[in-house]
């Protein structure tokens, strides 16, 4: 590729405080849809994707000088929780021009709290810009990552970053790219050195040097030298041998192993093709700092990955009738495209980024929203018809003023009442349904509380808005121990959270989370149940006898009526049971709930004046504490079934770990896309930090899913914990 580059369009420095400042003069946005590329950026946190995209925002005019992470003044990471954190919390797009195309660059998280934005990225992209720095070893998380986007043909590139660093090794690093990616990862250009420093890159294909020496991120392009072509003849051969391998002309390689030299007309097509159709997979050597290797970066970007009209477009259906015609990526279409990202702003209202697969959203025109399928998580399923008022090309966190977005390009909507993350945007007469893309499933609890009664209300309004923005957040009101749990990614992303509502005024309060116990009878006992008083003139009398006795698990409750002669009347028998019922709901030792017993009404006396039902609901509860208290209570755990999947060489280590959380092993197989899973019986107590855990166990590449299966008998330890 020819490695160059011209200034962009873009004006100003792409980067606003927030997002009531806006810049109404946008450039014009493309009306064709072969004039774009999306492209997530995804790798590990401390790769240098942010800088990345600062740099070829540098070179291409977008933005003067180069911001700071530490300073947050880049143009992706300039949330506060991003700034407090020193790295990328959501995602973000920054569009520039290079020559005619704009490339739309979807900035991601590289850190496993933030898998739902790193996965909303892949959604809105056609290719994968995988950024691995040159000093640091290559996570298992990338890695996985990198199989994902093979599963689904997803165009994929490397970027080495950080060449600039004293310990870069583009040798090593390249080699870890390998063992990572497989072997068909192939640089196109090869690092030149003056004494220690990088200062160059030979294009193996153009034969030519792009010499960053004299610190011009514009690179001076001469004639590679005769001992630098010589010393990279191997590795020019086996990319030659590469790209004609991915060629379509099955006669390319008898040509070139007969001898015959294949020209540049041919190779770079070849090689363009390979590469948009994600068989092929280059790797450029890149320094943000010096700008070494961002021209090549962006030319091989425009000219070989894919435009939206390559990329296949999500299933949709129309959300009433039958099934509808397949979506192709046609301005003139029928509308459909979804929000990948969801904000609140105090000026603007909700703000939507949202990817356009088809037709064109214009200002002041009729839309339809619709979300289903995440009721599990706190969403239920909502349709709305709105009206587009505003719509903007999204600079990071400024917005531009825009007529218009066609298919395959990406946008933001302001102030759009109902839109969530995930949601369809379609016409409003014509209603669509694109399927969801998978969301991780949020599998550590925190439990909240207002500080005060006058949060309690906007702590309420505000993590709507929060969860609205976040399909990995899943908010719930447990009803056994009444808490509000957030269940979230893990730490950071509870961090982040909590974080956007204190941002609103909110006060919160983080608090330990209760396990949901339960109580029951280990032994028979009886109860007395007597109340009788009398007050004004007007007593309350009702005696009954009761009997307990343990159920085996998971039986339930069972109330059985032994009276003999009538002596207490039907009404009031119904009127023991339910005393009996809400003791139970309130518990007998330690508050939770009591299952899996009998209870059987022997006996009792009733006042043919002061019997009430009130009265015998009391006598009944009464009944069953006393019985509490000569019997032998036990405490009753929740245990998830737990399937977890991660790489053989984990096995072991994760193995021992559940034994060391009391869980019972129940099995290992081979898991689907490789690695094992290993099935177990797991305390919900030892779960509550288990999706961290398991994440610094096997470096990032476990993952688990759970489910309820039953309460077990709690052990003493825990028994006593909850009575102390």
């Amino acid at each position: 590729m020819s490695g160059k580059s011209t200034n962009g369009t873009a004006k100003g420095s792409g980067r606003t405080a927030d997002l009531r400042r806006t810049d109404p003069a946008a450039p014009a946005p493309p009306d064709r849809p072969e004039q774009i590329r999306n492209v997530v950026l995804v790798g590990h946190s401390g790769a240098g994707k942010t800088m990345l995209v600062e740099a070829m925002l540098a070179a291409t005019g977008a933005i003067t000088r180069l911001g700071s992470l530490a300073d947050g003044t880049t143009v992706s990471d300039a949330d506060p929780s991003e700034i407090h954190q020193q790295r990328s919390v959501a995602l973000s797009v920054i569009p520039l021009m290079y020559d005619d195309v704009k490339i739309n660059l979807l900035d991601t998280p590289g850190y496993s709290d933030f898998t739902g934005e790193l996965r909303a990225g892949l959604r809105a992209a056609d290719a994968a810009l995988f950024v691995v720095s040159a000093v640091d070893d290559i996570d298992g998380a990338t890695t996985a990552l990198w199989g994902e986007c093979e599963a689904v043909g997803m165009p994929r590139a490397v970027a080495i970053s950080k060449m600039d660093h004293p310990r870069a090794d583009f040798e090593a690093a390249l080699a870890r790219c390998r063992q990572a990616f497989g072997e068909t990862v192939q640089p196109l250009y090869l690092p030149v050195r003056a004494g220690s420093e990088t200062t160059g890159l030979l294009g193996l294909l153009s034969a030519t040097v792009s010499d960053y020496g004299k610190g011009d991120r514009q690179p001076a392009v001469r004639q590679a030298e005769a001992q630098e072509l010589a010393a990279a003849e191997d590795t020019r051969a086996a990319l030659i041998e590469g790209i004609i391998a991915e060629s379509e002309d099955e006669s390319l390689m008898d040509r070139y192993l007969g001898g015959e030299d294949i020209g540049l007309d041919v190779l770079i097509p070849d090689l363009e093709t390979a590469v948009a159709r994600g068989s092929f997979y280059p790797v450029l050597a890149t320094s943000s700092e010096t700008g070494l290797g961002i021209a090549e970066l962006l030319d091989m970007i425009r000219r070989a990955f894919p435009s939206p009209l390559e990329h296949a477009l999500p299933p949709a259906m129309p959300l009433f009738g039958s099934k509808g015609k397949p979506l192709s990526c046609d301005p003139d279409g029928p509308l459909a495209g979804e929000v990948v990202r969801t904000t609140t702003d105090p000026f603007l209202g909700r703000v939507c980024l949202v990817r356009v697969f088809s037709g064109t959203l214009r200002e002041d025109s009729a839309i339809h929203v619709a979300g289903h399928g995440l009721a599990e998580r706190g969403h239920p399923d909502h349709d709305s018809d709105e009206r587009v008022t505003h719509l903007h090309a999204p600079m990071g966190t400024s917005l531009r003023a825009v007529p218009y977005c066609i298919a395959g390009d990406i946008c933001a909507l302001t102030k759009i009442g109902s839109a969530e993350t995930g949601d369809t945007i379609s016409a409003k007469d014509q209603p669509l349904l694109i399927q969801a893309w998978d969301m991780p499933e949020p599998l550590m609890p925190v439990a909240v509380e207002a500080a005060s009664r006058n949060d309690e209300a906007a702590l309420a309004k505000n993590l709507a808005k929060v969860a609205a923005g976040d399909p990995t957040l899943r908010v719930e009101r447990n009803a056994e121990t009444h808490q509000l749990i957030l269940w979230c990614m893990g730490e950071s992303h509870a961090e982040v959270v909590l974080d956007h509502l204190r941002g609103q005024g909110v006060t919160v309060n983080t608090v330990d989370v209760v396990t949901p116990l339960r109580e029951t009878f280990a032994s028979a006992a009886a109860g007395h149940g007597r109340y009788v008083k009398q007050s004004g003139g007007h007593g309350q009398f009702a005696i009954c006898d009761i009997e307990v006795e343990p159920l085996e698990r998971g039986a339930g409750f069972e109330f059985l009526d032994k009276i003999v002669g009538g002596v207490i009347p039907g009404p009031f028998i119904a009127s023991v049971e339910k005393g009996v019922r809400a003791q139970m709901e309130k518990g007998v030792a330690a508050g939770f709930p009591v299952v899996d017993i009998r209870v059987t009404l022997v006996g009792g006396k009733t006042h043919s004046v002061d019997s009430s039902d009130a009265a015998f609901q009391s006598a009944g509860a009464l009944a069953l504490r006393e019985a509490a208290a000569a019997a032998r209570i036990q405490l009753l755990e929740p245990v998830s079934a737990v399937a977890i999947t991660v790489p053989e060489e984990y096995v072991g280590a994760v193995m021992s770990d559940l034994s060391a959380r009391r869980g019972r092993l129940t099995g290992t197989d081979s898991a689907p896309g490789g690695g094992t899973e290993i099935t177990a019986e797991v305390p919900d107590q030892e779960l509550l930090r288990y999706a961290i855990d398991l994440r610094a166990l096997t470096s990032g590449t476990g993952r688990f899913r759970r489910s309820y299966l039953r309460h077990d008998p709690a052990p003493a330890s825990a028994a006593s914990a909850v009575n102390a």
